[in-house]
């Protein structure tokens, strides 16, 4: 998958009846819970790939280094619909994430320097 695509919101067609749609995927959502049969072979899915993943996930482990450490970054300008800036930010405590998030900021920033400070104030606070 490309990761500098830019979509836009007017880009692409606008469905003719976006109530046929919503009604389809109703519909699929009706059939899960009221079928057994088709409710069994979407948990039977979701249980094999849930298998298939058990290495994965968040790992802690002890240590003798008590440190908290940030990362933050951010997009300038990077919806362009609106040019707010997308932020991100990890923090860890010794060798352990214990916290992640990536956002749109609430604001328009009028620089990289100020996209970047306001990221850095959000992951401080």
């Amino acid at each position: 998958m490309a990761i500098d695509n830019k979509i836009a919101k007017d880009d692409g067609n606008a469905l003719s009846n976006p109530q046929h749609y919503r009604s389809i995927v109703w519909s699929l959502q009706y059939l899960c819970h009221k079928r057994p049969d088709i409710s069994y072979s979407v948990n039977k899915r979701i249980l094999r790939y849930l298998r298939s993943t058990l290495d994965y996930g968040l790992i802690f482990t002890s240590g003798t280094m008590v440190n908290l450490i940030a990362y933050t970054d951010a997009d300038w300008r990077s919806n362009a619909d609106d040019r707010r800036s997308t932020s991100g930010h990890y923090i860890f405590l010794g060798p352990n994430i214990i916290s992640w998030s990536s956002k749109k900021q609430r604001f328009v920033s009028r620089s990289t320097v100020e996209a970047e400070y306001r990221s850095l104030a959000d992951t401080a606070s």
